[in-house]
């Protein structure tokens, strides 16, 4: 007797896409970098398949308030060069975040979780992040996702 059972592969024209809205205000930001990765990817779905772009959008608000622990916030180093000799660049996550592009940091993040290559960037291009509570997305009707009440650990304490 033979059952007919298979591994489902999803397909790009099959995939139903949500958008999520996530609100980043005292949100741990490792926690919340590898969960986004994670739904990105669409490895929170039963037909998870690691070649296709089968993930959500994502939408994050007030990135400019996300918690660091310990002293990353001070110690923390983002590098970058300008292609000349000595032309290496650091700046701590401090500045980063009290800076003019505070979302960078939730996006490095994220991008650091995800593998490199072509599907990788393409899986990116679902993630919208914004320093304050305003974005344009609202016509897509994002549901709210709310990471903090997963775990108490998410949100920073006291």
């Amino acid at each position: 007797m033979s059952v007919n059972a298979y591994t489902p592969s999803c397909r790009v024209d099959e995939v139903g896409r949500r958008w999520l809205l996530i609100d980043a205000t005292d949100l741990v930001l490792g926690r919340l970098a590898s969960t986004v990765a994670n739904i990105l990817r669409g490895k929170h779905k039963a037909a998870f398949t690691p070649h296709n772009d089968c993930g959500d959008h994502v939408v994050i608000v007030n990135a400019e308030k996300i918690f660091l622990t310990g002293n990353k916030l001070k110690n923390k180093m983002y590098y970058r060069h300008s292609g000349y000799p000595g032309g290496l660049k650091e700046t701590t996550a401090e500045k980063v975040i009290n800076g003019r592009y505070p979302d960078r940091v939730i996006r490095k993040a994220v991008e650091r979780m995800i593998p490199s290559g072509p599907l990788g960037r393409q899986v990116l291009r679902k993630l919208h992040v914004y320093a304050g509570s305003e974005h344009p997305h609202s016509a897509q009707q994002p549901e709210v996702f709310d990471f903090a009440i997963l775990n108490s650990k998410n949100k920073k304490r006291g």
